[in-house]
């Protein structure tokens, strides 16, 4: 976890730290990254034509993902139910891009693993979403 120690020593956390939520922050950076280069893997495919979706919803997938992580690390002024909605996003982005590379996951195995990435993800927006309530 990177995320835990910055915002242990924000002067706006004050030593609180909401674990869901630093976990949901550490997966979406980690769940973007690996989505970024799946798509990156999908374009050097033979079949690249076949996994046009899976690449849409990958670029999809990072870009939800890096904005949840963003917006839920910042700790000064915080807009919690903005929070709660990019969560929910978050969630529903790596749903649905977790679901298309498990599609393609016997095939390729950059597909399995960012499915794999993507599910982790779910999971814990899915807990920070629940631990905000």
């Amino acid at each position: 976890m990177q995320a835990i120690e910055m915002i242990r020593v924000h002067p706006h956390a004050m030593g609180n730290v909401d674990d869901a939520l630093v976990r949901c922050i550490d997966e979406c950076y980690a769940c973007a990254m690996t989505c970024n280069i799946c798509a990156d893997a999908c374009l050097g495919e033979d079949m690249v034509r076949e996994l046009t979706q899976c690449i849409r919803l990958n670029n999809d997938c990072a870009d939800v993902c890096l904005a949840t992580g963003a917006l839920a690390a910042r700790r000064t002024g915080s807009d919690e139910e903005l929070i709660r909605r990019m969560l929910d996003a978050c969630l529903v982005a790596c749903r649905t891009c977790g679901e298309e590379c498990r599609r393609h996951a016997d095939m390729h195995e950059h597909c399995r693993v960012c499915a794999e990435h993507c599910e982790r993800c779910e999971e814990a927006c899915r807990n920070a979403l629940q631990s905000m309530h």
